[in-house]
Parts: structure tokens; C-alpha cells; sequence
């Protein structure tokens, strides 16, 4: 269960969802992030992302090394389209990554796996990295369906272009997303693992074994040492605890330890 070899080969990815939070008063937290980790940004890809409207001002504010990503982006490059924002325009505010797919856009916007994989497309048509985000719910694991669910996600949020070097799979359990709740070393093993020998055999070997797989659902510093050293656990979606600089900087404190 412990990372092994071929882990080491995919540098982990800790990133931070912001969500709907975030002002320009609180820059000071993304310069302590910055500062605080520029010892780690050898060993450890770090992500930030803001809301839509902080990205240029975080991404000037901030180490030219720390990424910058955004939380959401609309599958057109333009148009008619009032309110959204499309992936060109993220990439020209300073973007690097877009998450997609995250379980609290597919609930409350009633994103399907087709609109994700249109998003998909779009980050990559623009030159970004896309996050993509899979998990299942409560009663979904109680009933035994939890792989049969991702599995499902997996195959119809992904297309047939995806790399390593242009999507990342972000594995977030529902119930676990800011609960309090985390799967357990056992639980998300058996997920990551069921999850790598999909893209194995959708990829082939040498894309499927270079995909990151990231875990995320209530990561903190108390438990981000021993999630992020299960095998096939190539880094955290960090919620909550990436909007407090000292909470964040120790999550990518593990992550450096655990190289």
C-alpha cells in the first residue's frame, strides 16, 4: 500500500481549491504559500486556485513557480454566453490548470460527464492542464457501487487525446468532501489502484502509468502524511485547508517527506 517505485517517477501535485472564497484582502495568504514553499517547488508541483476573480492578481502576487489554476471554465472559446468564462480567457488571466468535473459542479449545475468532457476538450484546446474530478456518494460506497461509478465517470469524462502532461484524475469522494470525513489508507488505495489499471488498459501502459491520480476530500495536515504515502496517490486536492497559508505549507511539507 505504501508508494513504490513508479510512484517516484510522477511528481506529486498538491493543489488548492479555493471554491467561492476569497477576497483581495487575503494576498497575504498566497505570498506566505509562495515564500513558505519555494523549498519544495523543486520536489513537489504546488497549485493555487482562486476564484475567477482573483487569478491575474494572485498569479502576479505570487512565486513565479507556484501555479495558478482556475475552478471551472465554459466549453466555448467565445460567444454568447453571458456570466461564463471560457478557457482561453483563464489562460490569458494567468492560468495554467482549470479544474473540471468537481463533484459540487456536477451537483449544483448538473454537469454530466458529457459537459465535463467538452470542458475537458476546451482546457486542452487552450493550452491548459485539466484536473478532472470523479467521486462517488455515500450511498453509492454503502451499496457496493463505488468502482462500478468512478469506473463509469472515469471512461465518460475522459476523450481519447488525454496525457500526462495535459490532464491530471483527481479522485474526491463525496461524502468526504468537507465533512470532516476521509477515506481510509485502505479505501483509497483500493480505489487508485482499481483506477490505474483502467487508464492502463484505455491509455496503454506508458500513458496510464504517467497519469497523476489525485486524492482529495478533507486532506489536512494531521492525515496528508498518510494519504499521500498509499500507492498510486500522486498528490491532494486540498479544499479548505489550502485557505490558511500554515495549514497549506504543512500539507506540502508531507508531500516533499514522502518523495
Amino acid at each position: 500500500m505504501r508508494r513504490e517505485e513508479n510512484n517516484l517517477a510522477r511528481k506529486i501535485l498538491i493543489a488548492g481549491n479555493w471554491k467561492m472564497n476569497g477576497l483581495s484582502g487575503q494576498l497575504e495568504e498566497v505570498r506566505k504559500i509562495s515564500e513558505g514553499c519555494s523549498a519544495t517547488m523543486g520536489e513537489v508541483d504546488i497549485l493555487v486556485c482562486p476564484p475567477a476573480t482573483l487569478l491575474r492578481t494572485v498569479r502576479d502576487a505570487a512565486h513565479s513557480d507556484l501555479l495558478v489554476g482556475a475552478q471551472n471554465c465554459h466549453a466555448k472559446e467565445k460567444g454568447a454566453h453571458t456570466g461564463d468564462i471560457s478557457a482561453e480567457m483563464l489562460r490569458d488571466a494567468g492560468a495554467s490548470h482549470v479544474i473540471v468535473g468537481h463533484s459540487e459542479r456536477r451537483a449544483d449545475h448538473s454537469e454530466c460527464c458529457a459537459t465535463v468532457r467538452s470542458k475537458l476538450v476546451a482546457a486542452h484546446r487552450a493550452g491548459l492542464v485539466a484536473i478532472v474530478c470523479i467521486g462517488e456518494t455515500l450511498e453509492e460506497r454503502e451499496a457496493g457501487e463505488a468502482l462500478r461509478v468512478l469506473e463509469s465517470q472515469l471512461e465518460n469524462s475522459l476523450h481519447d487525446d488525454v496525457t500526462a502532461g495535459n490532464t491530471i484524475i483527481a479522485y474526491e469522494p463525496i461524502w468526504a468532501i468537507g465533512t470532516g470525513k476521509t477515506a481510509s489508507a485502505e479505501d483509497v488505495a483500493e480505489v487508485h489502484s482499481h483506477l490505474r489499471r483502467r487508464l492502463v488498459e484505455r491509455f496503454g501502459q506508458e500513458t496510464g502509468t504517467s497519469l497523476r491520480l489525485l486524492y482529495g476530500g478533507s486532506v489536512q495536515p494531521t492525515n496528508a502524511a498518510s494519504l499521500l504515502s498509499v500507492a498510486d496517490v500522486d498528490g491532494a486536492l486540498v479544499g479548505g485547508a489550502s485557505l490558511k497559508a500554515q495549514d497549506f505549507l504543512a500539507i506540502c511539507e508531507a508531500a516533499r517527506n514522502c518523495r
